[in-house]
């Protein structure tokens, strides 16, 4: 594998491909990240600079340098490690700077909020001046509604819970004029479940899947949250939000607390109904326990020159069909894709959701 790299003017001044090892990560529901590690050398150390962006031909992200640090060993040689995190992790650097009501289509809602902060804010010093938005014309995409209220949240831990909790990935990608194309997606259903795509299945019985991890853990996994907005003590306004399961009893019971409390009554000087109040609450508490479900993943290591092959067949956010040899089967989604390279060779390992 080789590395582009782009100073902070977008120019190419150099390609890498000689390093120890190369680890770059894409994931569907966030920013990805990478580490390269290397012998240290004056060419290198001037080339991976913080700031300045990297390409890799076999993903469509791009990479910011954001940590460099250099080791130096008598014995065994100095080495260089440098490591980031892509396109998306801009959105990092921005809050939600007023209350911000959205009510409505996703689409429109997720494009109110970058414009607001991002694109085209009323302070020009908050502007992001490559970032444009690109429309999603996507059913998928485009039937997704949301009402919510958000005030000082940071903008990319909002789009990325709003995006998670409804199954879509959202991407920053660089475009052939340089500018920095934020897009929603959705992925395609390969599963055995549909006819409309081409499946794809992964197990070691077709000889594309080895090294398999499965995980599951129940530790976060809430089934009521308590949503407290505004007011102070036993004036505070509250709501229950469970599980459309249930919350459950005894030791199936998990509560949590949701503060809410940025959320108000007031928008834009207009008292909002207990009614709408209460939507407000409850969609804050859904996000809240859909970050507080029991987590299950799979990840391998896959042959890209047997049956599928990645960015031809499937991409990151596809539901896919899988199976290791111990029985653990069913429709997952690809959630993160992992290119590897060192002494060893290449690889490529994805990460696989379950999905109940």
């Amino acid at each position: 594998m080789e590395l582009t790299v782009l100073d902070t003017n977008l120019s190419k001044i150099n390609i890498i491909d000689i390093f120890d090892s190369l680890i770059w990560t894409d994931r569907y529901f966030g920013s990805g990240d990478f580490e390269v590690y290397t012998k240290a050398s004056s060419s290198i150390i001037s080339n991976l600079r913080e700031d300045y962006f990297l390409i890799l031909k076999e993903s469509e992200h791009v990479m910011i340098v954001e940590t460099v640090n250099l080791k130096t060993d008598v014995e065994d040689g100095s080495k260089f490690i440098v490591t980031g995190r892509s396109l998306e992790s801009i959105l990092d650097r921005r809050i939600v700077w007023k209350q911000t009501s959205i009510s409505g289509g996703l689409q429109n809602g997720i494009k109110q909020l970058l414009l607001e902060n991002a694109i085209d804010p009323e302070d020009p010093d908050r502007k992001f001046n490559r970032l444009i938005f690109q429309e999603s014309e996507d059913p998928v995409i485009t039937n997704l509604s949301i009402d919510t209220q958000l005030t000082g949240d940071n903008l990319y831990t909002a789009i990325q819970q709003l995006c998670e909790s409804n199954g879509i990935g959202f991407k920053i990608t660089l475009s052939s004029d340089n500018e920095f194309v934020f897009k929603l997606y959705a992925g395609k259903d390969r599963s055995f479940e549909q006819i409309e795509n081409p499946f794809v299945a992964f197990s070691p019985d077709l000889d594309n899947l080895s090294n398999t991890n499965y995980y599951h853990s129940k530790t976060p996994y809430k089934t009521i949250t308590l949503v407290a907005g505004e007011g102070e003590g036993s004036d505070r306004i509250t709501s229950q939000v469970q599980l459309p399961s249930g919350a459950g009893t005894d030791l199936d019971r998990r509560e949590k607390f949701t503060d809410a409390r940025d959320i108000s009554t007031l928008v834009d000087g207009v008292e909002l109904t207990p009614e709408e109040y209460n939507t407000l609450l409850f969609n804050r508490g859904i996000i809240s326990l859909l970050e507080s479900q029991q987590s299950s993943s799979f990840d391998g290591k896959i042959d890209p020159t047997v049956n599928y092959i990645y960015g031809t067949d499937f991409f990151i956010g596809d539901i896919v069909q899988i199976a290791n040899e111990y029985g653990l089967k069913g429709k997952s989604r690809v959630i993160e894709v992992v290119f590897s390279e060192d002494s060893s060779g290449r690889d490529i390992y994805p990460t696989f959701q379950t999905i109940e």
